[in-house]
């Protein structure tokens, strides 16, 4: 308004020079008249109010803008306040995320990320706040590690919930964790791990919010703390076999091969239900192709040999990967130990050459009754010819459908 009456003054000071000049031109001693004067009065009182009428109409102009402006942006934040606070499907969902232990509590950072202003959800998890988390683990603290994974580590602080950090120094660990929440939101599945949320993908740093699986992990079972818990009897190996395979049978179904099948992945709940879990490296495998050319990633010993060696990716590659879990399940052996002789560091390579030479009773758990025990010994013996056709040539594995289907049958 100050710079619009500045202009004016100067338009009203530039038409009286303009006035001025014509009065007292560079004519000399040249005469006017009394009709001359009075006419050139008379315009330029004419140019004056013209010149006033124009500065006014853009005054009032610039008036109605700043006006429709404002109401404008008083709309839009109105908008955006109706946007947070009306209730939505994420509401409804994190109504049950907050109720499915008395450990969560509604934290109200969770409904914004304050450090980047996103959203509740994320691919439709629940996004929570970084400094939230960091609470819950007491920052990070090493007395609440569960365990460390390939691509991070596990903290557990008493809730039913544990909280996955990535590892910083994963060079696609933004990858990996949009790969995560993008599966597990999208597939649900009673023999999947399911999860609660994460933090926003512009946190400091990268957290994954799981539910807590009780039981541990299969390497605790079989090779770990515990070993002599004598709980995993030959039927509770075998119904935990079907468990594991109903899990990438059906991710093969929806177009997702896993890429990470391995007992460290293989939670266990107080029953023995399987929750299958680290989808950081699973891959959408799209209908119309054979193949996904890919650099092998996973763990050795687990890694399909074909796609290690020609670096193609297939359904195939889980249907291996499971035949070395179904190994360790009938032997209670690492699938990994360089403490082996040189020619059974290959758990795979051993396990086929022990079944080919009638050599089985090597192979077994002895623990399991595979001696004296004749319907245990047809079982076992049944697995094992299963677990040697997963670990087979490409062309002659079986799907993962049907080996759900050999083993249901057994």
């Amino acid at each position: 308004m100050d710079d619009s009456g500045e202009g004016d003054a100067e338009i009203r000071k530039e038409a009286d020079f303009d006035e001025e000049d014509q009065v007292n031109g560079d004519s000399g001693n040249e005469t006017i008249s009394p009709s001359a004067w009075n006419g050139k009065l008379s315009l330029g009182k004419v140019v004056g109010i013209a010149a006033g009428s124009a500065v006014a109409g853009i005054i009032v102009l610039v008036l109605l803008l700043l006006i429709i402006r404002k109401r404008r942006k008083i709309a839009a934040q109105t908008k955006t306040r109706d946007l947070q606070t009306a209730p939505t499907s994420n509401d409804i969902t994190s109504t049950t995320t907050d109720n499915f232990s008395q450990g969560i509590p509604s934290y109200p950072s969770s409904k914004i990320d304050h450090e980047r202003g996103m959203t509740s959800t994320y691919f439709g998890a629940h996004v929570f706040s970084y400094d939230e988390l960091e609470q819950a683990t007491n920052n990070f603290h090493p007395s609440k590690e569960l365990g460390d994974g390939g691509y991070g580590t596990v903290y557990y602080d008493g809730r039913p919930i544990v909280v996955k950090r990535l590892y910083k120094n994963s060079l696609k660990h933004v990858e990996q964790f949009i790969t995560e929440i993008e599966i597990l939101t999208k597939l649900q599945h009673q023999n999947l791990v399911t999860l609660y949320g994460c933090t926003s993908r512009h946190s400091r740093e990268l957290l994954l919010v799981y539910e807590y699986i009780p039981n541990g992990t299969m390497v605790d079972h079989l090779h770990g703390r515990n070993l002599n818990s004598g709980l995993l009897c030959w039927p509770v190996r075998l119904s935990i076999a079907v468990k594991i395979a109903e899990a990438p049978a059906f991710l093969h179904t929806s177009d997702v091969i896993h890429r990470y099948v391995k007992t460290n992945n293989i939670l266990l709940e107080n029953n023995f239900r399987v929750k299958v879990a680290d989808f950081g490296l699973s891959r959408l495998f799209p209908t119309d192709v054979t193949h996904v050319s890919t650099a092998p990633q996973g763990t050795p010993g687990y890694v399909d040999p074909e796609y290690y060696q020609c670096y193609k990716l297939t359904d195939k590659s889980d249907v291996f990967s499971f035949g070395v879990v179904l190994i360790e399940l009938i032997s209670s052996l690492e699938a990994v130990d360089t403490n082996r002789h040189m020619h059974d560091i290959n758990f795979a390579t051993m396990a086929v050459n022990k079944i080919q030479n009638q050599a089985l009773s090597e192979l077994v758990d002895q623990s399991l009754g595979f001696e004296r025990d004749y319907a245990v010994r047809s079982m076992v013996t049944s697995v094992a010819e299963l677990a040697f056709r997963c670990l087979q040539d490409r062309e002659i594995r079986l799907s993962m459908q049907e080996v759900v289907q050999v083993l249901k049958g057994i």
